[in-house]
């Protein structure tokens, strides 16, 4: 049997043996679990995972390889990825590359071979945590004293957000949208054009003057990684648009809507990842199976007084998932309906996102 190469170090002093693949570097990152079953190349280019060491949940991954067109953003800014068998020579005429060269080219660690099973039900157990991704001849005294002495960064909103503002357009558009970038997902900018939006992206830091000047018919929030309360630039943004545009946010703009209406977030102990979280609608009582990318929630405690009201709710925990306004143009889900590769119970969202700005521009 070959030797290991590679392990983890989790901050109570727990470790994990493993293989090396893609970039072979030291990283000491958040480590959360993800429960989808496929989508590995989809996961790995959202920028919401930023900082963060990703555990598959699912054994095998890497057997479809990755496709250029498959990518939600440019960049890859996840912090490692942890799996439990990496298959490097995948079966699928659409390849390009394989995960190994793409985490490579990307500087990205990756390690396989662990007990992703034991791995995912420490994460449950005992949350999410710091993470130190090394070569097996670090001590386990040398290892804690790293991860002791290392601070996760507050500053992913800025480092994934675009520089200046760039467009997507679409044929015969019926809407003007602007695109607040906190990290956006590529398959929200292609489900708005294919509901006829020709669609502004812009930085997360952009002002509320800046956005009305571009006179567009509703506003959408995006998702992003970490702490909401890390970016009160786009929070005093909202606040100033209030009730000037529709808006719809989601996940980080969900969670930066509720904030800039006087709600307030916390922290999930191990946030939820993955394809298959079951949502209610309460206005119609039906359920949708949603794909999730989260560490924070509002507290529905603090939604009360705010002009807003909750919309839907988390089937597993009971946690907020929607919410909407009571002026009727403004909501936000904490999942995500363009999610890619799915599941796709709820794009009807982004009908109703062309129903508000409709109805809001009839009545200006």
């Amino acid at each position: 049997m070959t030797a290991f190469n590679k392990k983890i170090i989790l901050e109570d002093g727990s470790e994990y043996l493993g293989y090396g693949f893609g970039a072979d570097r030291d990283v000491v990152a958040e480590i959360v679990f993800n429960t989808s079953m496929a989508g590995y190349q989809e996961i790995i280019s959202d920028p919401s995972y930023t900082d963060q060491a990703i555990v598959m949940s699912y054994p095998l991954i890497g057997n479809y390889g990755i496709t250029d067109e498959d990518f939600e953003s440019k960049m890859l800014n996840l912090g490692a990825l942890i799996v439990r068998e990496v298959n490097d020579n995948p079966s699928n005429f659409r390849f390009t590359r394989t995960l190994s060269e793409l985490l490579e080219e990307a500087d990205v660690p990756g390690i396989y071979g662990i007990d992703t099973r034991k791995l995912v039900r420490s994460i449950r157990d005992h949350g999410s945590r710091k993470v130190l991704v090394t070569g097996i001849d670090t001590s386990l005294e040398e290892g804690l004293k790293i991860l002791k002495e290392t601070e996760l960064r507050h500053d992913a909103v800025s480092r994934c957000s675009c520089k200046k503002k760039w467009y997507s357009r679409t044929s015969n558009p019926k809407y003007n949208v602007v695109a607040i970038d906190c990290g956006m997902k590529m398959n929200i900018v292609r489900e708005l054009n294919s509901h006829g939006c020709n669609v502004t992206v812009v930085p997360y830091r952009t002002s509320a003057d800046e956005i009305l000047k571009m006179k567009p018919d509703g506003l959408f929030i995006s998702n992003g990684p970490g702490d909401p309360e890390d970016v009160p630039e786009v929070i005093e943004t909202l606040k100033a648009l209030k009730g000037k545009l529709p808006m719809f946010g989601i996940c980080l703009g969900h969670q930066l809507i509720a904030l800039s209406h006087g709600a307030k977030t916390y922290k999930l102990k191990f946030g939820h990842r993955g394809g298959n979280h079951p949502v209610k609608d309460i206005a119609t009582g039906k359920i949708e199976i949603t794909s999730q990318n989260h560490s924070y929630a509002v507290d529905d405690s603090t939604v009360e007084g705010t002009g807003l009201k909750v919309s839907h709710i988390n089937l597993l925990d009971k946690t907020v998932e929607g919410l909407a306004s009571e002026d009727g143009y403004t909501f936000s889900v904490q999942y995500h309906p363009e999610s890619a590769p799915g599941p796709q119970d709820s794009t009807y969202l982004f009908d109703r996102f062309i129903e508000k700005m409709s109805l809001f521009r009839a009545n200006k």
